[in-house]
């Protein structure tokens, strides 16, 4: 293990554009568990067999608005999660001028709260609720504050949306530029606590051409046989200890 640590630091040095491309294990080592882990409580209370895919998609959300957001609130939402040593490392590698970006799966604002500035999130953000008809603003607090009721709008009544990508809704086009065109212009791609099975945002490894493939991840993914480095440890303690070194 000391080895892999030592290669790790070692292309970390070597490499002066990096891309960091997560999933959901980066955030649970700030307490924030993967939503797939939801038992059947929803299933129950609709006599509906349902997945946790389902409870996030476009149709539920559409047609079950109140159950939509007792899910939502319970187990996407995490307004006391802090930034782990993950997120605070990937900010000392933009703030050290290595890092291009990162582009993150999560929807929980933990790589902002930690300082990144370069941070593409391909399924949105919690922390940005709007209007469906005018559009306007609205924080996580407010969202979680109309519990037990779906957010409605101060303004014109209409229903509050979380700015989140729900199953059956295409990816921000513009987010999904970015994120190809940062990608393509690393040296270093860092997968990180995601096994690259959630499309289409596992498809932008593809853009990746350049020396060095690094995954971190507890579980196998589909990018390991093409890696430089593989590494079964905990992506906190993992970037937090390499940056460190560096």
């Amino acid at each position: 293990m000391a080895e892999d640590m030592e290669k790790l630091i070692e292309i970390l040095r070597d490499s002066k554009k990096i891309v960091f491309f997560g999933g959901a294990g980066v955030s649970t080592e700030s307490g924030i568990p993967d939503f797939r882990s939801a038992n059947g409580l929803w299933s129950e209370k609709l006599n509906m067999e349902l997945t946790p895919e389902q409870l996030v998609s476009h149709t539920y959300f559409e047609r079950f608005p109140k159950e939509f957001f007792d899910f939502y609130r319970d187990k996407l939402v995490y307004p006391d999660a802090k930034p782990n040593g993950c997120h605070k490392a990937l900010a000392k590698l933009e703030e050290m001028g290595k890092l291009l970006a990162i582009v993150t799966q999560n929807i929980d604002g933990l790589h902002q709260a930690a300082g990144s500035k370069t941070v593409y999130e391909l399924h949105g953000s919690v922390l940005r609720n709007y209007c469906m008809k005018c559009h306007a603003f609205y924080d996580a607090g407010y969202v979680m504050e109309a519990a037990p009721e779906p957010p409605r709008c101060e303004a014109c009544g209409d229903m509050v949306k979380p700015d989140v990508v729900l199953y059956e809704e295409p990816l921000d086009g513009d987010v999904m530029q970015n994120a190809a065109d940062a990608i393509s212009r690393a040296d270093m791609l860092i997968i990180g606590g995601t096994s690259l099975v959630v499309y289409p945002a596992a498809g932008f490894i593809r853009y990746f051409h350049g020396k060095h493939l690094v995954v971190i991840n507890k579980t196998e993914t589909r990018a390991d046989r093409s890696a430089e480095l593989v590494l079964r440890t905990p992506i906190g303690e993992t970037m937090a200890a390499a940056v460190a070194a560096l």
